[in-house]
């Protein structure tokens, strides 16, 4: 009975282990896009009462903030909630600004306040942060599992009485000994391997992974080098792929720097928003070394 339910226990940490491992290696991929969307935009002039990490956050997790100025804390931006009425194209008339964090809360207007959308779609970008993550945690847990299954375990089969026999004789195996005396009674058929005959397919979803990754960054309007071809890359090739992070930056950059136009008009201030010059650089290193070159890449790649 005891055996028995330390079987059943050791099943249940297995899954349980593995478990723990798929939500901390999601919760890892979702974290490290996380930390790519929200440092993407640089914020200068900002009042000293405005938090620039705040703001993008929560750009990045609800879609909109609302900048506005209050008697006593100065310029804010803060969460924002946008039912209610709205004008003939959509936008909202009142908005209502408020902290998670203790109880503040003001009704605002067009007139007193300027919204900040995350992008020309009005939404946040968690929600395809969290798909791309659990595509990207689901190929690595396929990774580790395909990986575990090249492994060739010996299968050794015997009584209660001979375990202490077949364990000894496992050990001198295992420590490699130049030979291995076994009794005359020794049934050299109860050593076998095991072999899952799962064929290996790492190197294919690792590239598979690599490029899910490429995608995220596309979305996030990180330049990266998005194709998967052994030859080296033609300059075009690279340019036309550089076309869809283009574009991905722009609707979030352009619906800050609408919002921005706004409150510098209304509040007298001299804020500016850009895309931090480390993200507009990546992939200027990709041109060819040798000016006379149009491919990318060194010689150990033809």
């Amino acid at each position: 009975m005891k055996l028995r339910l330390g079987r059943k226990r050791n099943v249940t940490d297995m899954f349980n282990n593995s478990a723990t491992l798929n939500n901390l290696t999601y919760i890892q991929y979702l974290n490290r896009l996380t930390e790519l969307a929200i440092s993407m935009f640089e914020w200068k002039n900002l009042p000293d009462s405005v938090d620039a990490r705040y703001l993008e956050l929560h750009l990045f997790e609800t879609g909109c903030m609302v900048y506005f100025n209050d008697d006593v804390l100065g310029d804010l931006c803060l969460d924002c909630i946008t039912n209610g009425r709205l004008d003939v194209y959509g936008n909202p008339i009142l908005r209502r600004a408020y902290s998670g964090y203790n109880n503040y809360q003001r009704l605002l207007k067009e007139s007193n306040s300027v919204i900040i959308w995350n992008n020309y779609l009005h939404t946040n970008s968690i929600l395809d942060v969290k798909m791309f993550a659990l595509r990207l945690y689901n190929l690595d847990r396929i990774i580790d599992v395909n990986a575990n299954a090249q492994k060739t375990p010996v299968l050794v089969q015997g009584t209660e009485k001979q375990r202490l026999s077949l364990i000894n004789l496992y050990k001198e195996y295992d420590g490699n000994a130049p030979f291995i005396f076994g009794d005359k009674n020794l049934d050299l058929n109860a050593l076998k391997v095991l072999s899952t005959g799962a064929p290996y397919v790492c190197d294919k979803l690792y590239q598979l992974k690599t490029q899910i990754w490429n995608e995220a960054l596309t979305y996030l309007g990180i330049s990266n080098i998005n194709i998967q071809k052994k030859e080296r890359l033609i300059t075009d090739e690279v340019t036309r792929n550089q076309g869809g992070t283009i574009a991905s930056r722009y609707s979030r950059l352009e619906s800050r720097r609408q919002a921005v136009e706004k409150i510098n008009a209304m509040f007298g201030t001299n804020i500016e928003v850009n895309y931090r010059e480390d993200f507009q650089q990546v992939g200027e290193d990709n041109e060819p070394q040798d000016p006379g070159a149009d491919t990318i890449g060194g010689a150990g790649n033809e």
